[in-house]
């Protein structure tokens, strides 16, 4: 079972539609050179600037950070050289790392059209990400025009690799109508600087919804293709492009909110290590982007943003403990900068750490794959809702349930072999990816499916979802064969109703005809005698002849409503039982049997039929019903073989498979039974009544056509000793 990939084939990649990908190839190698010739030209430039402009007094809001003074700087042994030097040295280190990684891209990736947007982004942005080249490029105008056009190239690259990585295709295509717009305003803005289409002169509140759009669609386009791709190893590219944008997005938000703030202004050096760590965050960009565009060993990505996320929250929340501890004590106890108070908040962190840890730890690993990390807690769960007083059809629905929510999984089912077909019983969420199933084993005995849906497509579940999937599967096991069990039950239950209903039925039809026979034919015909009686009485003295005759009517009448008694009476059990019993009635029909075969055979010029009675030395006494049943299937079976089977031998079998199960087999060297066996619509017993007979007792009846010729007719009919 699968789910169709929704992301759309039919429309040609970016890769399919250009055609001379060597001349893009061509331009994104020459710009890299170029912009990196104008970067190492523009580094002494802007090391004078900051020395001598941006240092002691304010230069624009691209100054890496707020103007010092000379006392601060020598405070920490610094002066405006090294201080200047120090983010010369910051901002050049940003930039090399995106060189490096557009090299590699260009090394591995030769003929890629998805590399070469690659590179054109990490170069433009790598290149105009830090305050290097506004700074450097002030007052000179051919660079400030090359910057300028190597930030729009930038952005309109960067929003394109993101819309596209990692297949070469809008997904959704309709983020091609943002990203037509978004690159129309860059080149414009590029092209009439200083008018009112330049972006420069837009107002602030136009460019951050001009850019947060941008941003909302890049975030927007890479979740609908995570969500929507196939293949594994796309979304683990996919993975990774998320995960270093994240990081970088969140990292550049909080430092430079500290930066634009001058939280710490009359500290000089924390801006050099904010501005340092702020580079750092940036630098997970070209990083997880190579990693992910040359698809080389793309390791489970998934450890990493757990432990991101664990060591994220654990260190806020370690930050925000001691900054409320020292808050608290100092507040108490009127005091600022005391060695006692950071001891004590320092213990108290140190005390939380690993609680805190291992807490946090829990409940991120709940959010991202589940409980399957604790199957005794799942467990637990489990046996709480089975405790609780629950009717058999709701125990599959808190199976599925609670494998869903222990693995945080969107769909899972449980399907049931029912008479060789699979039937599915139960179902939590919707299918959303590849469906995989597993099966449910109890007994040796496969009994149905457990079916499961990834967490996204192409994902493999873990070794430790494994573990507890394993877990949970004999559980599983267990309630699908109470289940069944169930289920059996109630088809046993109504089973016996229908054959109780049927007995009723069937009795009831027969006192019907009992009494019908009686009311309407032996009772007159009674009342008939009588007055036959009373009437011979009178002529006995005035007419002997005539009483004589009354008198002979009156015994025919009587013959024949003794036949008519005997017949009722065979009809309900045949009288050769009670006379004979089983085995002598059965020789007496086998007897009859082959006297009307010797005279159809004698009529017929055809060889009779010789039939043989097998019988064990010692028949136990069998209730009625088992007798009746046993000589009505032997009669009929006979009969059809006179009738139909043109056959020369037969033999009947008698004998006990236990103490409480008779076995009738009748043999023959007929022609065969045929293929395809129709009921018999004659209102006789036919075959189909013979299987019944066998059925109303808890048996069977089987009728095989044999390999060397001729049929067998088997029969099974168990019975209980019940004591007098």
């Amino acid at each position: 079972m699968s789910v169709p990939n929704p992301i759309k084939r039919d429309r040609p990649s970016i890769m399919e539609k250009i055609r001379p990908i060597w001349l893009l190839q061509a331009f994104s190698v020459t710009f890299s050179i170029a912009t990196f010739i104008f970067f190492i030209g523009a580094i002494s430039n802007y090391y004078e600037n900051l020395r001598n402009k941006c240092v002691l007094q304010l230069c624009g809001p691209m100054s890496p950070a707020p103007p010092t003074t000379i006392d601060a700087l020598n405070r920490y042994h610094f002066t405006p050289d090294t201080y200047a030097l120090a983010f010369v040295v910051i901002d050049c280190v940003l930039p090399l790392l995106f060189y490096i990684a557009s090299a590699v891209i260009i090394w591995k990736c030769k003929r890629g059209v998805m590399g070469s947007i690659a590179v054109l982004a990490l170069v433009a942005y790598g290149t105009t990400f830090p305050s290097l080249v506004d700074i450097a490029s002030e007052g000179i105008t051919l660079w400030e025009r090359w910057y300028d056009g190597v930030r729009a190239i930038g952005w309109i690259s960067l929003f394109l690799l993101f819309l596209l990585f990692p297949t070469g295709r809008f997904s959704p295509f309709r983020t091609y109508y943002v990203f037509i717009p978004f690159s129309i305003v860059q080149i414009v803005s590029f092209v009439f600087p200083g008018t009112v289409l330049d972006l420069e002169n837009w107002s602030g509140m136009a460019r951050i919804i001009y850019y947060l759009s941008a941003i909302g669609t890049m975030i927007y386009s890479q979740f609908y293709r995570y969500m929507n791709i196939s293949s594994s190893e796309e979304r683990q590219q996919t993975k990774w492009v998320v995960y270093g944008v994240s990081i970088s997005f969140l990292g550049f938000i909080g430092i430079s909110g500290l930066i634009v703030y001058q939280v710490f202004a009359d500290n000089p050096i924390s801006y050099i290590y904010l501005n340092a760590s702020l580079h750092v965050f940036v630098a997970l960009i070209p990083l997880t982007l190579t990693f992910a565009i040359l698809r080389h060993r793309l390791w489970d990505i998934d450890p990493l943003v757990n432990r991101t996320i664990v060591y994220g929250a654990l260190y806020l929340s370690i930050v925000l403990i001691y900054s409320f501890s020292v808050l608290y004590f100092s507040h108490v106890f009127q005091t600022e900068g005391n060695f006692i108070i950071s001891l004590v908040a320092t213990s108290i962190v140190a005390f939380l750490f690993m609680p805190l840890k291992e807490r946090l730890q829990r409940i991120v690993n709940r959010i991202m794959k589940g409980k399957h990390d604790d199957p005794f807690a799942v467990l637990a769960e489990l046996g709480d809702h089975l405790i609780k007083p629950i009717d058999h059809d709701s125990l599959l629905d808190i199976m599925v349930k609670t494998i869903q929510d222990a693995l945080r999984l969107p769909y899972v089912g449980i399907s049931i072999s029912i008479n060789g077909q699979e039937k599915l019983m139960s179902v939590a969420g919707k299918t959303a990816f590849d469906v995989q199933d597993i099966p449910i084993i109890h007994g040796g005995e496969v009994l149905g499916k457990l079916l499961l849906s990834s967490r996204s497509p192409g994902e493999l579940f873990t070794s430790e979802d494994r573990k507890l999937l394993d877990v949970l599967l004999r559980q599983a096991g267990q309630i699908v064969h109470s289940v069944n069990m169930a289920s059996d039950m109630k088809l046993l239950a109504r089973d016996l109703q229908d054959s109780r209903a049927r007995l009723i039925y069937a009795r009831e039809e027969e006192r019907r005809h009992i009494r019908r026979n009686l009311h309407d034919d032996l009772a007159p015909r009674l009342m008939s005698l009588a007055f036959n009686v009373a009437a011979a009485e009178q002529y006995i003295e005035k007419n002997p002849n005539k009483a004589f005759a009354l008198l002979g009517e009156l015994r025919m009448t009587i013959r024949s409503t003794v036949d008519d008694i005997r017949t009722m009476v065979h009809d309900l059990r045949p009288p050769t039982l009670d006379e004979f019993g089983l085995i002598g009635s059965i020789k007496a029909r086998i007897e009859d049997t082959i006297k009307t075969s010797e005279q159809v055979s004698a009529s017929l010029h055809i060889t009779p039929l010789r039939a043989k009675l097998h019988i064990p030395q010692e028949l136990p006494d069998l209730p009625a019903a088992v007798e009746v049943a046993a000589y009505r299937i032997v009669t009929e079976s006979l009969v059809n073989i006179v009738k139909h089977a043109k056959a020369t031998i037969c033999d009947v079998y008698l004998q006990m498979n236990s103490e409480n199960e008779l076995q009738i087999e009748v043999l023959d060297n007929g022609i065969g039974i045929p293929v395809h066996i129709k009921p018999s619509g004659n209102g006789g017993i036919g075959l189909t009544s013979i299987r019944e007979r066998a059925k109303e007792l808890g048996g069977q009846c089987v009728f095989e056509r044999l390999e060397q010729g001729g049929t067998r007719v088997k029969a099974l009919l168990p019975f209980s000793h019940r004591e007098e």
